[in-house]
């Protein structure tokens, strides 16, 4: 597989305050991965910035002009998002990181696949509101690329453990973007209900599947196996992963319970639908993950899958209790049942 990685050594530059969970740390962790797949021989790139107009695809006018006056100051956005004073110019290279893996993988030919590690994260933000640690929704930015890069179908799956409220926000009334997020529930945003399925000609173009506190590897591989389902029916042209790792078992934030080696199944099973859908194209894109050991081992896992080092039949098939998958794919099933075969 061709998987080239896309990050930065300045997002380092962006900085919260003491005791914020979203630290500097984090982007060393992202650099580490990324150097240790580049002495395996793989492709490390340097981003580009996104454009106003790009960024404009998804947020307004006068928010862009908001968090542009933040440069070279620190502000408090919300009581958990803040800049720095170069956060400014690390939101954009975020953003344009998910346009530049994008790109390679639209240009790189069949089985190209990116793997975007960036800071600030993106999934939060909303159309004239950041939010949740987050700038600029980079993966919706990367979604709105695509289609205008003439892609009819493009799909975008959330597995953070909060509800992606910003994406699913920029596409809720838009047949060529389905968007699907499994998510700890109720739990922060408080978005991402079953119920929330679309409007418009959008309806049954949003996909929710809200999971209990607790969620275990053998939940999530059934919900997984649905999500593929609903893949194989929609055959996007392209797939976007929003990657956060805080359904991890030791993260501070979240109250699940996925192992490391799930997060490489989950990633394998979408690999293995972009593989049938979309001749492999796949675009993976950090979000969320807080316990710096399980970060850096769950982006390691994602690299050997997208690389096509690791194989899902290479990682253990979990087993147990799946009350709490069978509960959200019974109700997401109720409010989607007449949009897809679930």
């Amino acid at each position: 597989m061709a998987l080239t990685i896309v990050t930065s050594r300045r997002f380092l530059d962006h900085l919260n305050p003491p005791g914020h969970p979203e630290r500097v740390e984090r982007a060393e962790v992202m650099q580490a991965v990324a150097t240790a797949f580049a002495r395996r021989g793989g492709t490390v790139v340097e981003p580009r910035a996104a454009s106003a107009a790009e960024l404009g695809r998804i947020h307004d006018e006068a928010y862009l002009e908001r968090i542009k006056a933040t440069a070279g100051r620190a502000t408090a956005l919300d009581p958990d998002t803040f800049t720095s004073p170069d956060t400014y110019d690390a939101a954009l290279l975020a953003a344009g990181a998910v346009l530049s893996g994008v790109d390679h993988v639209l240009d790189g030919g069949r089985g190209a696949r990116a793997l975007v590690m960036v800071r600030p994260p993106g999934h939060h933000a909303e159309r004239d509101r950041a939010m949740g640690f987050c700038l600029f929704n980079n993966v919706a930015i990367g979604a709105a690329h695509a289609r205008a890069r003439g892609l009819a179908r493009v799909a975008v799956v959330d597995y953070d453990v909060h509800h992606g409220n910003g994406t699913q926000q920029a596409f809720y009334g838009d047949p060529s973007v389905l968007f699907i997020s499994s998510h700890q529930f109720p739990f922060y945003p408080g978005s991402g209900a079953a119920r929330e399925v679309g409007s418009d000609g959008g309806r049954g173009f949003t996909a929710n599947f809200p999971l209990e506190a607790g969620g275990t590897d053998a939940d999530y591989e059934q919900v997984y196996d649905v999500v593929v389902e609903l893949l194989r029916q929609f055959r996007p042209a392209l797939i976007l992963l929003s990657a956060g790792f805080d359904a991890h078992e030791d993260d501070p934030l979240g109250g699940m319970r996925v192992t490391t080696p799930q997060f490489g199944r989950l990633t394998a099973m979408l690999a293995s639908a972009a593989d049938e859908c979309c001749e492999g194209r796949l675009v993976a894109v950090t979000e969320g993950g807080y316990d710096l050991t399980a970060l850096g081992g769950s982006l390691t896992g994602v690299a050997g899958v997208l690389d096509g080092t690791t194989a899902l039949d290479d990682l253990p098939v979990p087993s147990g209790d799946t009350r709490r998958a069978d509960a959200s794919i019974a109700a997401a099933r109720s409010h989607l049942g007449g949009s897809w075969k679930i």
